[in-house]
């Protein structure tokens, strides 16, 4: 009875199994959580390992591919096998069991090429990343699984990044990283990719990702007189030093994360707390030896600046913390990065910060002033306020730039991406560090917090030197060893698919340096001797040198970034104008020919930071040439809403300076006043419209006698009122329709 009734199962079998295989290909985009190994070998969820293995004997022998002809062989003898896999070997238990290891595989891991390279690989150079490589048949993967899990779930608290690669879905990836076989671990630190080759233990691959991170990133202070060397570090690093007390020997791989993603803005130190030669230094420091204690020290040795102490230390609470301190009180400008950071660019002024610098040698003879300075950054700490230094010798060309006179040649007003314009202001008298010099420099600081205008001069800041670059002989060993490891890698463990495209590029270049000097070995002597040229070749050739030399001097390529400002003339009136898109502004600057010159270089300098707006346009208008033009204008917009203001333009002969955003298609225009300063820093207009008639008498009283020094002063205040005109608070005054220039310049048309 019991062997008909075992015929009867293996003759019944193959039913089964078709109809699963149809329902398979009927609801093949259903996802893999309907994969059920019971019903592809068709046993009972009770069935025991004998009868497994004799299920899959069985069925395994009908749907060979050499045997069984049937399309669908192949696939259904890979199914069995996997089934078997899982339930003649690593199953026992329910099969939702499988499921989350497959569901813990597919969630937010997994890998992309645009995202691997617009994401992993520069944050490759903050963190550590261990990336799994996979497939959808892996039968190996599985194996892995459990101690793969276990591995993120302890590494990825302490900051270290997880990727999942699959081989079948990402092969451009797959190729970028090398990896061509599944299961494989890849570890990823400073866009270098190195692969494990150990045994898949957690232990493993913890001491794999330690390996990854470059060594010294953490000085050990094993006595006083190593702690006072590395506080004192400070004047050449130019970084705050951390300093990290633990009970255990050895320096946590949580805090060789920590150091190594701010490994350039602190130095980092770690103290043994169970040393027996460190107690003098938990003593003098007050540390408790119950929890893990940060002190984070900058100028002052003696004293940190914060601390913090908690048993349970954490990623993020250290991130925070040093984020928080990361630069010194006054930090010395060693590389643009780090000017950028300490003064970023902002195109509103409520939100720029304004860098006191100090221009200052290395010699002991500047020691006192540069402490001094210290001490009153130090004392005057606000958040919009940067202090900084910087070694004349070290960044001359920066220094040039600002300690220009006023009299020089005016900026270019084109730019490139390591060239930016800043506004600055020189503190009269130089800086000695005494209590008058910090009277005067405290004096200026409130005044140039209540007025951003104070800032009168200007200046072309180029690229500062990276002065913590290594020489060139350095960076070419480093690449060198790293392409020597990476041979060396490869050679070990026959990654010879990887391997071939660095061993063509070597044996290349030794053919070539080989083959150079063979053909320099038996070439012929009268070869390698110089041909002397005739006195009439040679007068020939040094004519032709100097005349090539005069044209490469006299002609250079002007330079591309630049502010297109167009004339309105009949022609370009109506499409800059009246015909103007929706969202679009005309700033428009009226002049005349006698100030067409210095207007037109000031209009470009302040509106160069607003020229990257595609809704903004420039232009200007000549009053000499259409001096009716605007009179009509400003009669419109009374007519519209009459003011005492209005009338004050209306009567004004002289619209020299005057700036207007002229919005064709809702037909309302914004009207920027021009104040004229010349060499009265008193001068300027204020708030009230008395003052306002003022200044603009004076103006027109001292037009005649103006210089083209003078002249550009109008245009001052402009790139405040393009900020606000930016902001969409500035007043807008409307017209019922654009007068014309023809119009405007006939004189029976404006009676």
């Amino acid at each position: 009875m019991t062997a008909q009734t075992s015929g009867w199962t293996a003759r019944t079998c193959p039913v089964s199994l078709a109809i699963f295989l149809l329902l398979i290909t009927l609801h093949v985009v259903q996802p893999t959580q309907e994969f059920d190994p019971y019903k592809v070998l068709g046993v009972s969820r009770s069935a025991s390992q004998p009868e497994i293995k004799r299920a899959y004997k069985n069925l395994a022998r009908e749907w060979h591919p050499d045997k069984n002809k049937d399309p669908s062989a192949e696939d259904m003898f890979i199914k069995i096998s996997k089934s078997y896999e899982v339930k003649g070997k690593t199953f026992s238990g329910p099969p939702v069991a499988m499921h989350q290891s497959r569901d813990f595989a597919d969630s937010k891991y997994m890998l992309h090429h645009a995202q691997f390279n617009s994401d992993v690989l520069p944050d490759s150079y903050k963190r550590p990343y261990l990336i799994k490589v996979t497939s959808e048949w892996c039968f190996a993967c599985l194996n892995i699984e459990p101690v793969w899990k276990e591995t993120v779930l302890d590494l990825e608290p302490l900051g270290v990044g997880i990727g999942i690669l699959d081989l079948g879905y990402e092969r451009r990836l797959a190729n970028q990283l090398g990896a061509y076989r599944a299961p494989s671990i890849i570890g990823l630190v400073n866009g270098r990719v190195t692969f494990f080759h150990q045994a898949v233990v957690r232990e493993h691959l913890r001491q794999f990702v330690e390996d990854l991170l470059p060594g010294h990133l953490v000085q050990r202070v094993i006595n006083d007189n190593n702690y006072q060397a590395f506080l004192d570090s400070w004047h050449v690093e130019n970084k705050p030093s951390l300093l990290l007390f633990d009970q255990i020997p050895s320096v946590p791989l949580l805090y060789k994360l920590t150091a190594f993603a701010f490994r350039d803005y602190v130095r980092s130190g770690y103290v043994d707390q169970g040393a027996s030669h460190n107690t003098k230094l938990l003593r003098q420091f007050n540390i408790n030896t119950y929890a893990p204690t940060m002190l984070l020290f900058k100028e002052d040795t003696e004293k940190p600046v914060d601390i913090i102490q908690a048993r349970g230390m954490k990623k993020q609470l250290m991130d925070e913390f040093v984020s928080n301190n990361k630069f010194l009180q006054v930090p010395r400008l060693v590389n643009q990065q780090l000017f950028d950071e300490l003064c970023p660019v902002k195109q509103f002024h409520r939100r720029r910060k304004y860098c006191v610098l100090l221009i200052t040698g290395e010699d002991e003879a500047f020691l006192p002033g540069n402490k001094a300075f210290v001490d009153f950054a130090t004392v005057n700490k606000k958040d919009i306020l940067r202090f900084a230094y910087v070694y004349q010798r070290q960044q001359q060309p920066l220094c040039q730039a600002l300690l220009l006179t006023q009299a020089a040649a005016f900026p270019q007003l084109r730019t490139s991406k390591r060239i930016r314009f800043v506004l600055y202001r020189s503190v009269s008298g130089g800086w000695n560090g005494s209590e008058e010099d910090k009277f005067r420099l405290h004096e200026q600081l409130e005044l140039l917090q209540k007025d951003p205008t104070y800032l009168r001069s200007d200046a072309t800041l180029p690229e500062l030197n990276n002065e913590m670059a290594p020489m060139f002989i350095i960076q070419w060993m480093n690449a060198a060893y790293d392409y020597l490891l990476q041979i060396y890698d490869g050679l070990l463990y026959s990654n010879w698919r990887e391997m071939m495209p660095i061993l063509s590029l070597i044996f290349s270049a030794l053919f070539i340096l080989f083959g150079t000097v063979i053909i320099q070995a038996f070439s012929e002597p009268s070869e390698s001797k110089p041909h002397k040229p005739k006195p009439k070749e040679q007068n020939q050739t040094q004519a032709e040198d100097d005349a090539s030399s005069r044209t490469s001097t006299s002609s250079r390529p002007p330079k591309k970034d630049f502010v297109e400002v167009t004339e309105l003339t009949d022609i370009t009136y109506t499409s800059n104008l009246v015909r103007l898109r929706p969202g679009h502004i005309n700033v428009v600057l009226v002049l005349t020919n006698a100030s067409k010159n210095a207007l037109l270089r000031k209009f470009a300098k302040e509106v160069f930071s607003f020229s990257g707006t595609q809704t903004l346009h420039f232009s200007f208008l000549n009053a000499d040439k259409h001096r009716h033009w605007m009179p009509s204008l400003l009669r419109s917009a009374c007519s519209a809403a009459p003011s005492e203001s209005h009338s004050d333009d209306e009567e004004s002969s002289d619209y020299t300076g005057h700036v207007l955003a002229l919005n064709g298609y809702k037909k309302y225009f914004c009207l920027f006043r021009p104040v004229f300063t010349g060499e009265d820093p008193n001068d300027s207009s204020s708030d009230t419209s008395d003052s306002k008639r003022k200044s603009r008498s004076r103006s027109r009283s001292s037009s005649s006698r103006a210089t083209s020094l003078e002249v550009h002063h109008k245009l001052d205040r402009l790139g405040l009122w393009m900020e606000r005109l930016m902001e969409g608070t500035l007043p807008r005054l409307y017209v019922s329709s654009w007068p014309t220039l023809n119009d405007a310049s006939d004189p029976s048309a404006e009676s």
